[in-house]
């Protein structure tokens, strides 16, 4: 399809019938299919979410699971099981807890992951998350309090609501800066996360973008009437995590202006593998400065915003296989590992998160969102080795063939940590043609049942939506980099797998 079509047919469908029109593998390669899950929610909340909120607050952890399975079994759906926990979630952390609000990121990718599975085990990845959001909430008898208090909205006076909402969020001024939200929040919902986006391009933190667009994402599960709440939670972490004098503030407007972005609509242009691969490099290896130019400058000439974000996602791609890891050992975490919060993870998620914002987006932040990725993953290069992963020495160790052969060495390789044989062995799986849907299922599987340092859901969710929207010459890095994080994650099961397992039979 088209890049013409692209808009025009989102737009004529509506109400998210996309994916179910076409499919989401599909959709996801027309770049689509998150505008159409943004859309999808009706004006009204699941049934009896906010009973389900309460249980979820006041269940005790030890009797979580039991109390989940007797509420599907009752008829209540993930989706809605998704929705209560999100809810339960921003009113106790308000966007300002670290593991809380990771947790909260965690979740519709949880569901996604869910959709990947046979029908009796589809709740476990749900069951992780949800069991993490618990014992971080302390859940148990009585109400917990709500941190997303009533509050007024702000008078405006006329000022425009960004400017104020900029100068709030700059002087870390909490109060001020959500009550301005208030008052934004009157407007068509399209348009105030449009507004909101100035804020987010304020200071490039991994945590920003993505929680910026998880909140967007997670708008279908708990309904239109709580979208406001949900996207709350994103201003309050503005307000707190800004740091002074970021430099993007003042890139940013002059490249818009430079390449007179602010007069065009997102080009059609297509590329070849060799262009992509050189803008990648640029972004990948110049310093933040150069490869937000590079970014800017391409979208000038009229390539598509899928091509552009096509590079940027490669680069993040290359941060990861070429991570020396940690230096030394920290808990559940021991040196060399990349899981968690490491470079190529971060790069990974923060570059999906702009990628799918530029594709909600209006032409202006369209640039805007992928310019900032460009920015965003650059300059990361300082911790990287000589030879990335897999290498040339370990590929040529691998010689099987057959590919229920290939996964069992890198299930095995897995098991072991070796991250560079895992490398080598997934490399070695994607260019003899396999399929692709084996081995992401056997990674799968550890993304649920390894604890992955809170970022297990987030970033195979991420490698599942770029594998999918990148050209073949360049998908299966991305399946590769999944396969060393999966490796560097092992032996750290997550709590309250073990007994969800038992419970499952």
């Amino acid at each position: 399809m088209s890049d013409r079509n692209r808009r025009e047919f989102l737009a004529e469908v509506g109400q998210g019938m996309l994916a179910v029109l076409v499919g989401p593998a599909l959709a996801a390669e027309m770049g689509l299919a998150n505008r159409a899950l943004a859309e999808e929610a009706g004006p009204r909340a699941p049934e009896g979410l906010e009973p389900l909120v309460a249980l979820l607050q006041e269940t005790p952890v030890p009797k979580l699971l039991p109390t989940l399975i007797e509420q599907q079994r009752k008829g209540t759906e993930l989706r809605t099981l998704v929705a209560a926990a999100a809810l339960a979630n921003v009113r106790t952390f308000a966007g300002q807890d670290y593991d809380g609000y990771h947790t909260f990121m965690a979740l519709a990718p949880s569901f996604a992951m869910a959709q990947e599975l046979p029908q009796k085990e589809r709740i476990l990845p749900i069951f992780k998350v949800l069991h993490r959001n618990s014992r971080l909430m302390n859940s148990g008898p009585g109400k917990k309090p709500d941190k997303l208090t009533a509050n007024e909205p702000a008078d405006l006076k006329g000022e425009p609501a960004t400017k104020l909402l900029l100068e709030a969020t700059r002087k870390h001024q909490l109060p001020d800066a959500d009550r301005i939200y208030l008052a934004m929040t009157k407007e068509p919902l399209d348009q105030m996360y449009e507004e909101l986006q100035d804020v987010y391009h304020d200071d490039l933190n991994v945590h920003r973008v993505v929680l910026a667009w998880r909140s967007w994402e997670t708008i279908p599960f708990t309904g239109q009437d709580y979208a406001r709440t949900l996207l709350r939670q994103t201003v309050r972490f503005c307000a707190a995590e800004t740091n002074a004098g970021n430099p993007f503030r003042t890139v940013l407007p002059q490249l818009m202006e430079k390449y007179r972005l602010m007069e065009k609509t997102p080009g059609k242009k297509e590329a070849d593998d060799a262009w992509v691969e050189k803008l990648s490099k640029t972004v990948y290896g110049a310093s933040r400065e150069q490869a937000a130019e590079a970014v800017a400058a391409a979208l000038a000439e009229g390539y598509s915003p899928e091509v552009v974000g096509e590079a940027i996602s490669l680069a993040c791609a290359r941060l990861l296989l070429g991570d020396s890891g940690l230096p030394k050992d920290y808990p559940q975490k021991p040196k060399g590992s990349v899981h968690g919060a490491s470079v190529g993870v971060h790069a990974s998620d923060s570059a999906n998160a702009w990628r799918h914002i530029a594709r909600v987006s209006k032409p202006r932040n369209t640039f805007a969102s992928l310019i900032a990725g460009g920015y965003h993953t650059a300059g990361q290069t300082g911790a990287q080795m000589k030879e990335a992963y897999p290498t040339a020495a370990d590929l040529e160790a691998i010689r099987e063939k057959d590919p229920a052969v290939l996964l069992k060495l890198a299930e095995e390789a897995i098991r072991a940590r070796d991250q560079a044989r895992a490398c080598a062995v997934a490399q070695s799986y994607g260019k003899q043609g396999h399929d692709a849907r084996a081995l992401f299922a056997l990674l799968l599987r550890y993304a649920i049942s390894q604890d992955g340092a809170l970022h297990a859901e987030k970033y195979y969710r991420t490698i599942s939506e770029e594998f999918t929207a990148v050209r073949p010459a360049f998908r299966w890095s991305h399946l590769v980099a999944l396969t060393r994080v999966t490796a560097s994650a092992y032996s750290f099961p997550a709590p309250g797998m073990e007994e969800a397992g038992k419970l499952l039979g």
